[in-house]
């Protein structure tokens, strides 16, 4: 059953019917979060996600959409990852290297995470720091010269193409 990391965005898609236009394609992006969501109830996938996620649904201004939010960690089983210096150390590496933009700490860590711990992929819906080609083939070179497995970067839809 493959490992895989269930980044920010995810959780925020899962109720994406009540939100905005994302890129013109939220109803897509919901719907595909949802049937990720029912594959990983499903036992197709073995869900981790880390405290750095938990931070961001945290900022949520939304009291309610934020405990929905944290309820699918643990109405998924979704295992939390903690803090750990070869994660930072990895994230740190990833944004000196040009794939993730300083600002953007967290998103580093999120892939930093799924990298150290083994998991088989990333899921996310963040094409701006994640889920894009650059920071794909940068993450896959520094990885490879750290001695780590290459990972998967996938949107929700891809995931379920290529893995169910």
């Amino acid at each position: 059953m493959p490992k895989v990391y269930l980044e920010t965005t995810l959780f925020y898609f899962y109720f994406a019917d009540t939100g905005s236009p994302f890129y013109g394609k939220t109803v897509d992006y919901w719907q595909d979060t949802r049937r990720f969501f029912d594959a990983v109830r499903n036992g197709y996938f073995e869900p981790y996600t880390s405290i750095y996620v938990i931070q961001e649904l945290r900022k949520t201004g939304n009291a309610t959409q934020k405990d929905s939010m944290m309820k699918l960690i643990e109405d998924f089983g979704v295992v939390v990852l903690q803090p750990d210096r070869m994660v930072k150390r990895l994230a740190w590496l990833y944004i000196s290297g040009g794939a993730v933009p300083e600002t953007q700490l967290l998103d580093a860590y999120h892939i930093a995470a799924t990298a150290v711990h083994g998991l088989d992929l990333i899921v996310s819906l963040n094409f701006r720091h994640i889920v894009n080609e650059k920071a794909g083939r940068i993450i896959a070179e520094i990885n490879a010269d750290e001695g780590l497995d290459a990972i998967e970067i996938l949107e929700p839809g891809e995931v379920l193409n290529e893995w169910t």
